[in-house]
């Protein structure tokens, strides 16, 4: 029989041994939740020695991980924008990349919009968040994945917001109503080029849907979609907002140009790189004499 503290060690020590960044953090969260316990309740039974079902419970999660399945996915939830959501292998881990974008749209967005589209909506993380921070918002999350649409779906519901949100099966705008106008569209769509999808972590590129990651014209083909079609759905005076690549903002702005919308700002992320947009569309405002 071993303690708690000494499966931690080997089990971190396993995960350094394979490349696995913070090892300690993974060791710590998988054998908790093999456990049923909280970090904390975890670090005040570091002496308690384990039994051999205990241990059984948590080999295969080790297992997994040191295969580099996302800890996310064994965890089977994450934290995202005060919700916590539901992940598995259906839609995207939301990144904290996405989080900061959440946060500088309920800065930014004042009055809150009271319609808002999310595009490529994957685990419904944005939307979710959205109508979490705002009341009176009723958030529309769109995705070409049936199987993310139901994960969604099941965040939904789990967050108490199944009735402010709602979900549709399309390709990007292909089935939203040709009437519909939001005041505020926002989408993470992919962005990554092949190159950086082949360069990325075995945890991303062996486990998250490349379709959601990676596009096309060096990472710009689904920004381009979006950017071109959106300004037909946005009403005057609202806004898309983006995540994208950092390298990608100069030509981002010469086909928000081409596409009529009035406004265009560059906003980095928590580590100063460039990673959204926002776009505007003027409300005209008619004087009479």
């Amino acid at each position: 029989m071993i303690s708690v503290l000494e499966v931690i060690k080997r089990t971190a020590d396993f995960f350094a041994a394979r490349g696995i960044e913070s090892p300690r953090l993974n060791a710590e969260l998988l054998v908790g939740h093999s456990l049923g316990l909280k970090r904390m309740q975890l670090y005040l039974q570091f002496e308690r020695l384990l039994t051999e079902p205990e241990l059984e419970s948590i080999r295969p999660l080790v297992r997994r991980r040191g295969a580099r399945e996302p800890v996310q996915y064994i965890l089977g939830e994450t934290e995202f924008g005060g919700l916590k959501l539901k992940v598995d292998r259906r839609a995207l881990i939301p990144r904290p990349e996405t989080e900061r974008l959440v946060e500088l749209l309920v800065q930014r967005c004042l009055p809150p919009p009271v319609t808002v589209l999310d595009l490529g909506t994957g685990s419904g993380a944005i939307a979710l968040a959205l109508a979490a921070a705002w009341p009176s918002c009723s958030a529309t999350g769109v995705d070409r994945s049936p199987d993310a649409l139901a994960l969604a779906g099941e965040n939904a519901a789990a967050t108490g917001l199944k009735e402010r949100t709602s979900w549709l099966q399309s390709d990007w705008f292909a089935a939203v109503p040709s009437g519909a106008r939001f005041e505020l569209i926002v989408s993470n769509p992919p962005y990554l080029t092949a190159r950086e999808t082949a360069g990325a972590m075995a945890e991303v590129k062996d486990f998250e849907p490349i379709a959601a990651l990676m596009a096309a014209e060096n990472g710009l083909a689904d920004l381009r979609q979006i950017i071109g079609a959106a300004r037909q759905f946005v009403l005057p005076g609202g806004r898309l907002a983006l995540e994208t690549g950092p390298e990608q903002h100069a030509a981002l702005k010469a086909m928000s140009e081409a596409a009529g919308w009035t406004s265009f700002e560059s906003l980095p992320d928590l580590a100063g790189r460039d990673r959204f947009v926002f776009l505007g569309v003027e409300r005209v405002v008619s004087h009479a004499l």
